[in-house]
């Protein structure tokens, strides 16, 4: 199984969320809960991800 899709999602999820972090007072207040909440379920898949490889590691 190819997984190069899969860690180039997880590596861009994360991203995305430092930069959130670091620019969360530059993002327009408007704009800042919706970009929040993309980034968290970004994240949260991006976690399942790398769960779910690590447990299909083996087969």
């Amino acid at each position: 199984m190819d997984t190069t899709a899969a860690i180039i999602f997880i590596i861009a999820a994360f991203s995305l969320g430092l930069i959130v972090i670091m620019q969360r007072n530059n993002i327009p207040a408007n704009l800042r809960r919706g970009l929040a909440i993309t980034t968290i379920v970004f994240v949260a898949f991006a976690f399942f991800l790398i769960v779910y490889s690590l447990t299909t590691m083996g087969s």
